[in-house]
């Protein structure tokens, strides 16, 4: 009778034993995810251009679409040149702030002490305005490129240091319990478990710090003011309002955003690209 009921529970186990078939990426979902935010940025732009020549609104209190669109051809080689001037501070900030604030944590991470001595530091750093700070930064160093990179590099390095921290100390106990079973050694222990564990947090962080660091560069370009061939995309706008060329004003704008979505769209991709063949966060 026990063979038999025996019998029966092992037949029923392989009988609900179901195999799982493998989970499959939707297909066209990233064609939806690219489609879906354009499509509706036309339709507000759509709205926009018919609210402006509908009510007659004059161009120096809200251009349209159109507008914008004439001046961004008719003042490109100022513009374009303007751009590439706070791109350049915008990725020396951010190459400055990425060394400093992964070097940082992984200090934070093996000296305990070092961590409660100067993470709150960052922190008031990080809650202090860059607009009271870039005056004194400004003054005290004498290049103005490298004033505002200083500047757009504090702006920039909290999320670095807090993500990457944060990252290396959420490991798995049972595997650091096994490193330190087999007398791995604490450098061992970094670079092969907690960086691989860390990583998606870094990338979390560099997506973060890459727009940061581009508000950074134009708030120390509004602060420092600088013309001429050292102007930047804040200075386009600043001379563009004192002209009342609200439509070259908006043009600026908009190339300030298309390049904060381009850097972040360019940390995504990465974090793709490194993440993609292992890590749950960026698999399909």
């Amino acid at each position: 009778m026990r063979k038999g009921a025996g019998g029966a529970t092992q037949a029923f186990m392989r009988a609900g034993t179901v195999s799982l078939p493998a989970r499959r990426p939707r297909p066209g979902r990233g064609l939806v995810a690219i489609v879906a935010p354009l499509a509706l940025g036309g339709v507000l732009l759509l709205l926009w251009q018919l609210v402006c020549s509908a009510f007659e609104v004059p161009e120096f209190l809200l251009p349209s679409p159109l507008a914008i669109a004439r001046a961004l051809v008719a003042d490109w080689a100022l513009l374009w040149a303007a751009l590439l001037t706070t791109l350049r501070v915008t990725l020396l900030a951010f190459a400055l702030a990425t060394v400093i604030g992964i070097a940082a944590a992984f200090a934070f991470v093996q000296h305990r002490w070092l961590e409660a001595s100067l993470f709150p530091y960052a922190v008031m750093l990080q809650v202090t305005p860059i607009v009271a700070i870039a005056p004194l930064i400004i003054i005290w160093v004498r290049d103005p490129t490298l004033a505002m990179t200083l500047c757009a590099a504090i702006v920039a390095l909290f999320p670095i240091v807090s993500n990457t921290t944060l990252g290396l100390r959420s490991v798995d106990p049972a595997l650091a319990d096994l490193f330190a079973l087999h007398g791995a050694t604490r450098w061992q222990t970094l670079v092969r478990l907690r960086l691989p564990s860390a990583l998606p947090y870094v990338f979390a962080g560099l997506r973060i710090a890459s727009g940061l660091a581009l508000i950074g560069a134009v708030v120390a370009e509004f602060v420092a003011g600088t013309g001429g061939t050292a102007s930047g995309l804040a200075y386009q706008i600043l001379q563009a309002g004192f002209q009342l060329d609200i439509p070259r004003l908006f043009a600026a704008l908009a190339l300030i955003t298309v390049a904060g979505v381009v850097l972040f769209a360019a940390m995504a991709g990465l974090s793709r690209l490194v993440l993609g063949g292992w890590h749950e966060s960026e698999r399909a």
